[in-house]
Order: structure tokens, then sequence, then C-alpha cells
């Protein structure tokens, strides 16, 4: 059944999110778990906020969390699809009836969607919506890598079905409200009924309605077990990394009258967020141990750069440190006065620019960026304090990122793969042409977060030509970088 001609139906997403989070070995709903900065449930509603076929969106909460839910997604003026918040069932069928009760006998599409699948493609609900044009149900499957067979009561294969035939569901699904009601009504008669899904409804009670399959997508994974919550945090850190997706006129629209505070401004990465952020139309002040005489690690020196910045605009509207010191050498062997100067610089000097600048980013709900190095994720021989150091930026971020959230402030970390700057050529010389990340591509990526509302995110900043585009490719990176920090590549990745 097709809708009258020249009508388009209103989309509805209700989104289910009525786990209780067992299998991840917490007593908090895991859609209610924080990676990358927000809930899961708040990257999921987004996700499909930012869907232009979405008129609006409905929640099926967890009925012990509804209240919880609401705080996160009602009356924020960047949500305004979302118009409710109800709770579920006992399972996801109960879920579901709760919604179509809700919604009223009107006629419209409507998207059920897992609301532990935060990483949803846009592309995947854009081809939901049309396939609904044409037809009553839709779901959307990806192919099967893994041979799947099936066993008896003794764990003992009885068949393994060609797995050219085989798809692993994902969400979200779709339907004419109409007909999913229909399927429903119809189960609701049977003492036997039992679906794990809400295409299993339909294909069991309303067998001559074809049920069309669009593509899913790798990245579209549901997080179940506590492993998955890691695999999303690191494919949202391998996802994340970015250019204003407007081009710099629509950054400069975004960024133009801004108070921007570069602390390590006058060379490298530093210098390329001044030049461009005074580009986008901000109002830039770059200080420096080198150009201003400002130690990151001097409260005193950062507290009067920061009032010097406030007073001059009346606002601070980001503070970004890329100020690092690298000396390699085994620790053992270090000097009292080496260690301390890295100790200062890298760890030190973020504590007290974090303390001094939040009371001005709380005022503008403002952004503060540091910068970490792919050597956080294994310290490395030579390179112990540096690795440290770098390791303990992202944690800081990620804990500043929750603190102060209720307050509205904005904190990341930016991780660039292997960068051309005066501070790697002093410590390693000339490097081939090619071979490293631009320090522009970094800095066009800080200005990029300056302009977006993420918070908590660890921004993987790398060449194109060695993006990720998928679980896969992540998966490559990953064990990419394992090889790296095992050794394989004594390189790593500097300011």
């Amino acid at each position: 059944m097709s809708a009258p001609q020249g009508q388009q139906l209103r989309t509805v997403a209700v989104v289910l999110a009525g786990g209780t989070g067992s299998r991840v070995g917490l007593d908090r709903p895991k859609q209610l778990l924080k990676v990358a900065g927000r809930t899961v449930i708040e990257h999921t509603v987004e996700a499909l906020h930012e869907c232009p076929e979405i008129d609006e969106i409905i929640v099926m909460m967890a009925a012990d969390f509804v209240a919880d839910a609401e705080a996160l997604l009602l009356g924020r003026p960047s949500l305004p699809k979302v118009t409710r918040v109800l709770p579920g069932g006992s399972g996801r069928n109960e879920s579901t009836l709760a919604a179509l009760a809700a919604l009223g006998p009107q006629e419209c599409n409507v998207l059920f969607h897992d609301a532990v699948r935060p990483l949803l493609p846009p592309g995947v609900v854009r081809e939901c919506v049309e396939a609904l044009r044409t037809h009553e149900a839709v779901d959307v499957a990806i192919a099967s890598a893994d041979t799947v067979i099936e066993v008896d009561d003794d764990d003992r294969i009885v068949a393994i079905p060609d797995r050219s035939h085989l798809r692993r569901g994902q969400t979200p699904q779709g339907f004419r409200i109409s007909t999913i009601r229909r399927a429903y009504e119809l189960a609701a008669a049977d003492p036997d009924f039992r679906a794990t899904d809400d295409c299993g409804v339909v294909l069991r009670y309303l067998p001559d309605v074809p049920i069309h399959v669009v593509p899913g997508d790798e990245q579209n994974m549901k997080v179940t077990y506590p492993i998955d919550l890691f695999l999303v945090d690191k494919l949202f850190q391998l996802s994340s990394h970015f250019a204003h997706h407007g081009g710099s006129a629509a950054l400069a629209d975004t960024l133009r009258g801004r108070t921007v505070v570069v602390f390590g401004g006058s060379y490298g990465i530093g210098a390329d967020v001044v030049r461009l952020a005074e580009a986008a139309g901000c109002r830039v002040f770059s200080f420096s141990r080198s150009s201003t005489g400002t130690h990151v690690e001097d409260a005193a020196e950062v507290a009067a750069a920061l009032e010097q910045a406030a007073a001059a605009t009346g606002r601070i509207d980001a503070v970004v440190l890329s100020a690092a010191q690298l000396i390699t050498g085994p620790l053992a062997t270090m000097d009292d006065a080496t260690i301390r100067g890295q100790l200062d610089t890298n760890l030190l000097g973020p504590i007290v620019v974090a303390r001094a600048s939040a009371p001005y980013l709380r005022e503008t709900r403002g952004h503060l960026v540091l910068f970490t190095s792919s050597s956080y994720t294994r310290g490395r021989a030579d390179y112990s304090l540096y690795s440290a150091t770098k390791a303990a930026c992202v944690n800081l971020a990620q804990a500043l990122a929750d603190e102060w959230s209720d307050d509205g402030v904005h904190v990341n970390v930016v991780n660039p793969e292997r960068t051309r700057t005066p501070m790697r050529e002093q410590a390693f010389g000339p490097e081939p042409e090619g071979a490293l990340l631009d320090s522009e591509t970094v800095a066009e990526t800080v200005l990029g977060l300056l302009a977006s509302e993420m918070t908590g995110h660890v921004v993987d900043v790398r060449r194109h030509d060695r993006e990720p585009q998928g679980v896969v490719e992540a998966v490559d990176e990953v064990i990419e970088q394992a090889a790296e920090d095992a050794g394989v590549d004594r390189s790593v990745d500097v300011l």
C-alpha cells in the first residue's frame, strides 16, 4: 500500500529504551551509561534528531528511569523533536504496544530503534523512510560475515545454513502504523505469541505483507555486553576527526565574535589555531613561554592571561592548550629538572589552565580543548613521561566533561597522528614528505570542535588516506596502533 499520491506521511521515531543493563553487569540501564561524553541514549536520540526525515521522537524508557531520561532529553532547545518520554513495558513487544497506543489512530510512518544503537548513520534512516513510500514494512540488516550453525539441545550441529542468504538484523524497523498495529492485534489473540522484534510480528501474523530489507551498517552496533561499551567509545573516537561540515564560510558564521585564548600559540598547531580562528572572525589571544613569558604551569601567569582576554572582550568562549614538552630517554637516567619540566608542562599545565578557565567557560557555555598523543594508549620505552602525561590528559578531559556537563561546558581532547611541527622536527629531524599530518589539518579540527556541541571526546585526526570507514577498518586501526605501541614502529605522535 503506497502513500496517497502527492502526500508524504509524517515519520515518528520511537526509541525503545526499556532495557535494564543486566547483561553489562550494572544496576543502571546501559542506555544511561556514558560514552564519548554523553549517555548512550543521548547519542542515539541526537543521531535520529539530525535526520531531516524524522518529524517527531518518542522515547519508551524503563519505567524506573523515566525521570532520568526526561531530564536528559525533554525541553532541550537542541532537541525540539523529542515530545514525550513514556514508560516502556516489561519487554520489547510491550514497549511497542505502549508506543502504538500513545501515537493514536492517525496514519503515519513509525520507525522503532534500539536506544543502545547510538552510532546510527543518517543514510540508513533516509533509506528506511524512502522505502516506506512503497512498502508497508521495512527492516534493516547486514550480511553475516560468520558461518551460522544450528544446534540441538545437546549442542550438536544439526544444520549449517547457506550464509549467502543470511542477514544480521539491526534497527530501525519501519512500518505504516496501521500495518504494525494490525499485526499486534492479531498477535494478541494468539496464546503462543512470541517474537523478538517487530518485523517478526508482521512476518508471522501478516504473511501477505512483504517486508523490504534495506542495507544496514557495520557501525550501527548494539551495546549489549561490557566490551561493547569500549568498542562504541573507540568508534566514536575514530569517527570524530572532522573539519566543520559547512566549510570556512559556515565556520566563520558560527565562530565570528567569539573570544578564543590559545596557550602555546607561538608555533606549530597552536599558531595555526590562532591564524584560522582570526580568519573566522574570532578575537584571539595567544600566550606562550617564548612570546609572552607565560608558563602554563604557573597559576598566576595563566590567571593573568585569562584576565587580559576577558577584560578586552568581556568574555572567553574557548581555551585551547597546545603547549607540550617531549624529551626522550630512559627514566632511570633522566635528571630531576628534566622530569619536573615535562610534568609541569604536560600534566600540571592542563590542570592549571582547566581550573583557571572554568569560571569564564561556565558563563559562555564554552569549550576547553586539550591535546594528547597516540602514545597515551600504551607507555613506550624512552617516552615514559610523555606517554604517562598524555594518558593523564585524556582522563582529565573526560572527567571534566562529566563534572562540567551540567554547566554546559564542552571539554574535548585532540589526538593527532604524527604531525609536522617544529617540536617534532627538533626531536626527530627531517622526515619524508607525506609521512606526517599537516598541522593546519589539526587546527581545522580544533575549530570544528569549537563550532560543535561535542564534549568528552577523544578526537582522532588522521591523514585522509588513513581515515577509518567502519567497524572493520576501525578494528584494523586498533591493531595498527597496537603494533606501533608494541614497538613495531618506534615513532611517536608529537604536537
